[in-house]
């Protein structure tokens, strides 16, 4: 009997859309700009399978071809990412607080939620002399290391936070906490206490303070943060301005992201 045209459509399409992740998903912040040799190794695909498919892919706007002829993500990639839910109507409603946060400190400003077991930072606004963070937009980083993933992580399900708590867990400093059981107190504080503090566990310069944003059913939707030199403020001078912007955003979130029951990824 004939294979149906869907299924038959299905098959075709799969392996090409998967073969088309892969090539998108070779480009990292440490790899921005790919020869076609390098995307194809790094993709783990053959050369021409590379070539043919990435000429689609800037046909259609995912992947840029410079006068070099190495490949960057394309601008259509950031319009569609743009439109995710999660970020738009989160970061809409949080900038005005961001702002008012970076005018009256002058620090880093960071917004983010939880995607599974990773932060995503949603915001960030430079501070004109605060310290310099490894944290960018759109960038994924250990929910055990900064001020917003300690609490993204104390408000996470059980399940997220022993999948967490079980490891591996990335060092980046000789302070960055490791051992299962002083997170668990730093995650039972945060719950506690309202807010989160990293102390110099990304880098050694650098102190972070953050605090939750909840929807209307109380769940924690995200988490807002300040990033200042170590020793140039305490954190608790520092934690009632985080919360107060926090609750500020969560009043200001939109109407739909309210009603959420299950918190989505963000935990």
């Amino acid at each position: 009997m004939p294979i149906p045209a869907p299924r038959q459509t299905a098959e075709r399409t799969g392996p090409v859309v998967a073969r088309a992740l892969q090539i998108l998903g070779a480009f990292t912040p440490d790899r921005r700009a790919l020869t076609l040799s390098e995307l194809s190794r790094h993709a783990g695909l053959p050369v021409s399978t590379v070539h043919r498919l990435a000429s689609e892919l800037v046909a259609w706007g995912a992947l840029e071809r410079d006068a070099d002829g190495c490949y960057h993500i394309g601008l259509r990639l950031w319009e569609i990412g743009s439109l995710a839910p999660r970020g738009l109507g989160l970061r809409e409603a949080a900038l005005p607080y961001l702002e008012d946060l970076s005018q009256v400190t002058r620090e880093n400003v960071q917004l983010a939620v939880r995607e599974g077991t990773e932060v995503v930072f949603v915001e960030r606004i430079a501070g004109s002399k605060a310290v310099p963070v490894l944290t960018r937009v759109g960038g994924r980083f250990a929910l055990t290391a900064t001020g917003v993933g300690l609490v993204l992580l104390a408000h996470a399900p059980d399940e997220v936070r022993e999948q967490v708590l079980a490891g591996p867990i990335t060092r980046y400093t000789e302070r960055t906490m490791t051992d299962p059981r002083h997170l668990r107190a730093a995650l039972a504080d945060t719950r506690a206490r309202g807010y989160a503090v990293s102390d110099r566990q990304v880098t050694m310069d650098a102190l972070s303070v953050a605090a939750p944003v909840h929807d209307a059913l109380g769940n924690v939707v995200a988490a807002v943060s300040l990033v200042v030199h170590y020793g140039s403020a305490a954190p608790r001078t520092l934690a009632p301005l985080l919360r107060t912007s926090a609750r500020a955003i969560s009043r200001a979130l939109p109407p739909d992201r309210r009603r959420r029951r299950d918190g989505g990824a963000a935990g």
